[in-house]
């Protein structure tokens, strides 16, 4: 099966240049309907108000972090099956526990290239 690139992906973070970072990658994979935001809340109200095929967040933000994001999303009968990849700059074990534990679809540690993130979307995807 292969992944829908048409799907609306949403990248969630709190420093700029890694949201556009991602948003390339994303464009280098094929991903055009890409949406972010700069921080959990932000996120979740985007996430209310459109359909995502995929949430790519950041582990580490203020002042909702993803991780409390991820558990916000598996929370919601609306978004529980949302696809979720997480992104650290840390690969602390008891973090990839916890965000496993919530839900998480995947987890990317930075720095990573097209290649890492396209092996992770299809992971999440089955592909």
């Amino acid at each position: 099966m292969a992944v829908d690139q048409t799907m609306r992906v949403l990248v969630v973070d709190d420093y700029n240049t890694m949201i556009r970072i991602i948003r390339n990658l994303l464009k280098q994979l094929g991903f055009e309907n890409v949406d972010d935001a700069s921080d959990g809340t932000q996120a979740l109200k985007k996430i209310e108000q459109n359909e995502y095929g995929l949430v790519i967040s950041d582990w580490n933000m203020e002042p909702m972090t993803g991780y409390e994001l991820l558990r916000e999303v598996r929370a919601r009968d609306q978004t529980a099956r949302l696809p979720f990849i997480m992104v650290t700059a840390e690969s602390k074990t008891e973090n990839v526990i916890a965000a496993k534990k919530a839900g998480v679809n995947n987890y990317i540690v930075k720095p990573f290239n097209a290649e890492t993130l396209r092996g992770k979307i299809d992971a999440v995807f089955g592909a």
